[in-house]
């Protein structure tokens, strides 16, 4: 504050001010929801009666009652904000009637990752997260260095995200000359797509990756194609509580698979099929 107030001209000093005064409601406001879905949870866990509660935290009975009452806490394992979802541009072309190459366009977000964001979405709101998406640019640089991300980009399109998955000592994307896949590093099992073979299925990559700047994580999701993503969110519908209770907001990587209907191309199965690998060995 008294650097602030040193700041010799005023119109800096205002925008200074400015942005430090949002920056700190918008912090005010997670560290609400955090105390609120944290009481929420030592409640429903049987931890401690509102009583019991209120005595811990100094408030009154009734005010315990007021602020747990809401979202549920496995919401947090999406966020405790206003949740980002990134998604990837691509240079698409494909195929006239006549055989010939279509023109490229221009960067377009795969329908797939569309579809994928729809379902997030979806399940952001039943859980009372707001969920917004932006667009990751050609090349693949996306800021990663800020709370209540979801990154659903394959490393293929993003230099950034192949080095951060690097950090995983578990799980990674490689290639080959049959074409893109996962292996287990622990246990030297490789993963190929389903859908490499002409079958409607994929596999795909979860996890909670450290950000550049070591002042948090974000989370990631990526199929070796990108109807691959999708399954993860199925997956995720069904256990998003266990997955919190668990997991919270550690680190972790596993692999999901999936298998869509080839008609409308949703998915209608998913299970995870490695271990949550988690590298600081919880």
């Amino acid at each position: 504050m008294s650097q602030l107030k040193e700041v010799s001209d005023p119109l800096e000093r205002a925008k200074a001010a400015h942005a430090l005064a949002g920056r700190a409601q918008d912090y005010g406001t997670e560290f609400q929801v955090v105390r609120n879905e944290a009481m929420n949870e030592t409640l429903r866990a049987g931890q401690l009666n509102s009583t019991q509660l209120a005595a811990e935290l100094g408030i009154s009975k009734g005010r315990v009652s007021q602020l747990a009452k809401g979202a549920p806490p496995e919401r947090l394992f999406l966020g405790s904000g206003k949740v980002v979802v990134a998604l990837a541009e691509k240079l698409e072309a494909g195929k006239l009637q006549d055989g010939r190459d279509k023109p490229v366009q221009g960067p377009v977000i795969a329908t797939e990752d569309v579809q994928t964001y729809e379902r997030l979405r979806e399940l952001a709101e039943e859980v009372g997260l707001e969920i917004t998406f932006e667009r990751i640019p050609l090349g693949g640089n996306v800021r990663l260095n800020r709370n209540n991300l979801v990154v659903i980009c394959g490393p293929r399109l993003s230099p950034l995200i192949e080095q951060i998955l690097e950090s995983d000592p578990h799980l990674r994307f490689s290639q080959d000359n049959d074409g893109w896949h996962l292996v287990d590093r622990s246990t030297g099992t490789v993963y190929r797509s389903p859908m490499d073979h002409g079958e409607n299925g994929d596999i795909a990559y979860f996890g909670r990756l450290p950000r550049p700047d070591g002042q948090g994580t974000f989370l990631y999701i990526a199929g070796i194609h990108a109807r691959g993503s999708g399954g993860v969110i199925h997956w995720l519908n069904g256990e998003l509580a266990n997955v919190h209770r668990e997991l919270k907001a550690k680190r972790f990587s596993t692999l999901i698979s999936s298998r869509f209907d080839p008609e409308t191309l949703e998915v209608v199965a998913s299970e995870r099929i490695t271990p949550f690998y988690r590298p600081e060995g919880v």
